[in-house]
């Protein structure tokens, strides 16, 4: 079975290389698609299984980062975007995509209607953070990307990455229901409420996250490969599991 995923790139994106890459290693066909040709036919999302939406100053982060990225995607794609989640397949979005996700109100979308319910906003520390460190996944989490992940070093490269929810009431239910996925463990780089590095929807297929395993997918990603002897690359996990979900659900 071919595992077709679409990269949306746009205006300002620029890591749609590294998440090809990536997904063509975790033996998926992957396929950079322009956002003007989902906005001109939107039903083509339905050709793919994953839609992956990389880092990169979308559209210069004009008026917030991804916000206008992801007032096209509302404007034209909402409905399309709706069903595929519905029909079982999987959305990830990295950095600049998480924060589209969280403009887009797909994540978490506790309401159902798709309306914003957290934000990522300016790091605390004033900067644009360019490091990496060690993230911890959350075994009880219902996401199927981080499915059977533990602990694993990852880069940040952000400027606005500091997770809020719009409500305590709406943070505890994303801690309650075991939405949030990945939590920052070493140190909390941008001052984001409990520690929260990435989240999953309700069904657990939709992922986001601020940490980039795109770009830790050959040991030599890794700052210290040579002196710690780093073997495996480990980000690449994160998209076999999406892709072995798709494979386990679609055959």
């Amino acid at each position: 079975m071919i595992i077709k995923t679409a990269i949306i790139t746009g205006f300002g994106i620029n890591a749609e290389r590294e998440m090809e890459k990536a997904f063509s290693l975790a033996e998926a066909a992957a396929e950079k698609v322009h956002i003007q040709d989902f906005m001109d036919s939107p039903a083509l999302i339905h050709n793919y299984h994953i839609l992956a939406l990389p880092d990169g100053a979308s559209f210069g982060n004009h008026l917030g980062a991804g916000f206008v990225f992801a007032r096209m995607l509302e404007k034209s794609l909402r409905a399309e975007l709706e069903k595929f989640v519905a029909s079982g397949k999987l959305i990830i979005g990295i950095s600049n995509g998480f924060q589209i996700l969280a403009k887009l109100g797909l994540l978490p979308n506790l309401s159902g209607s798709c309306s914003p319910e957290v934000a990522l906003i300016h790091n605390d520390t004033g900067v644009f953070e360019n490091s990496w460190l060690k993230v911890s996944f959350n075994k009880e989490s219902r996401c199927v990307w981080t499915k059977g992940l533990d602990e694993m070093d990852l880069p940040i490269r952000h400027e606005e990455g500091c997770f809020i929810a719009v409500s305590d009431a709406v943070l505890e239910r994303i801690e309650n229901d075991k939405l949030v996925a990945v939590r920052y463990l070493t140190r909390n780089p941008n001052g984001s409420v409990n520690n929260i590095a990435g989240i999953t929807d309700t069904t657990g297929r939709v992922f986001g996250l601020m940490p980039h395993p795109e770009v830790f997918i050959f040991p030599e990603n890794h700052p210290k490969w040579s002196s710690e002897q780093i073997l495996e690359a480990e980000g690449i996990k994160i998209f076999r599991n999406g892709v072995n979900y798709i494979k386990e659900n679609f055959s």
